[in-house]
């Protein structure tokens, strides 16, 4: 193994626990942005800041080749950890539960290798450090502030831990769901819970609303139709006497599509409504859309399948997972704007790494650092380690 690779690999392990010892919300990534662009600095890669916390870093900036960028989110969760880890979270109630670490870490790999092979790099290739992708819509704003201006193509990756170890995942269109959320506030009439005639109960009217909220899965959508309803939250804080005045209810909807989207929201108003009008209460649904599917673009994902599978054989493509995921990922938004695709990398290896993202007993899988680093090489046409080679 060449020294450059261990040294780069090794680098990455200790910035990826570095990075999880201390995490950062989305749009808070003060640390983990400033550490990021000393290291780019020591690498001697140009870099801009690009929406707040977020970071855009180029090589060979002059090639004539295609320009492609390579992505890694930033952010951590709002989860308190419950691992025994020496580089867990000191962080209270923030920790990185989705590998968001990894991924950054993993593209700081990607950058220190690609610097030291930059001369032979046929086009552009931009590293794209992203805040904000756990429902903070990052993506949107990086693109917004000119993070594919003159971009050709993006590649994107999550760790997967419901995935074999070193499987990967990248079909041809849609591997993730879209998703949004949605608040719905039940207004009646309180008073004694010895009267209830006297009372208009919001608390029954919220419960019959979620109730018949489950039946636009099972009924109003055809069965072969991938998506979720799910009611997360029924909040109506009152005393054990007394019948209060509101309930509120809140949840999310995963979706394939925007037709789906729209007829989802359609029916959770209409639903809402009708039931809280049985009941004789009011009631005001708000409905907040947050990420559209990732569907991958054909050519980009046949290119990171055919890469995987000459670097780690045709047993490493995972056939086994339904389609799409019901996640979200906002690494949707450059999916609109541009050519690209989006894989999911398994990272289950045994016990120490099947805990599910967004978990507070997650962590990141290490061993994940040098595949991924190698793809990207491969995608930008950069050589690999004698040992894939």
């Amino acid at each position: 193994m060449s020294a450059v690779w261990q040294k780069t690999i090794t680098g990455a392990k200790a910035f990826r626990r570095d990075l999880h010892t201390y995490p950062e919300q989305g749009w808070q990534e003060q640390r983990t942005a400033t550490k990021v662009r000393e290291m780019l600095t020591q690498l001697d890669i140009n870099w801009r800041v690009c929406a707040q916390t977020g970071t855009v870093a180029t090589l060979a900036a002059d090639k004539p080749g295609a320009h492609i960028a390579l992505r890694g989110d930033m952010d951590a969760l709002p989860i308190t950890e419950q691992t025994t880890h020496p580089w867990a979270s000191r962080h209270s109630g923030t920790m990185h539960a989705c590998g968001h670490d990894g991924h950054t870490a993993t593209l700081m790999a990607a950058a220190q290798w690609l610097k030291h092979h930059e001369n032979r790099l046929s086009g552009p290739v931009s590293f794209i450090f992203q805040p904000a992708e756990e429902g903070g819509h990052g993506a949107r704003e990086m693109i917004h502030d000119g993070a594919l201006e003159g971009v050709d193509c993006i590649y994107g990756w999550h760790n997967w831990p419901a995935i074999p170890f070193g499987k990967l995942v990248c079909p041809d269109d849609i591997v993730m769901c879209g998703n949004g959320t949605f608040e719905i506030t039940v207004t009646g009439q309180g008073g004694h819970a010895s009267q209830p005639e006297l009372c208009r109960d919001p608390v029954l009217a919220a419960s019959a609303i979620t109730l018949n909220l489950q039946q636009i899965i099972s009924r109003r959508l055809p069965p072969q139709q991938a998506a979720v309803l799910s009611v997360t939250s029924i909040e109506a804080p009152s005393a054990a006497t007394v019948i209060p005045q509101q309930a509120k209810i809140g949840g999310s909807i995963r979706v394939p599509d925007t037709a789906v989207r729209a007829k989802m929201n359609q029916l959770i108003e209409e639903i809402a409504q009708q039931t809280a009008a049985s009941y004789g209460v009011n009631c005001e649904v708000t409905i907040l859309p947050r990420y559209e599917a990732t569907i991958n673009h054909a050519a980009p994902a046949q290119q990171i399948r055919d890469s995987w599978r000459a670097m780690y054989t045709a047993d490493a493509l995972h056939q086994e997972i339904r389609l799409p995921i019901m996640a979200s990922e906002d690494f949707s938004y450059y999916l609109q704007e541009i050519p690209g695709a989006f894989a999911l990398i398994g990272s289950d290896d045994g016990p120490e790494h099947q805990a599910p993202c967004h978990s507070p007993h997650y962590d990141f899988n290490d061993r994940l650092i040098p595949l991924v680093t190698a793809l990207f090489a491969r995608l930008v046409g950069a050589p690999l380690p004698e040992e894939l080679n």
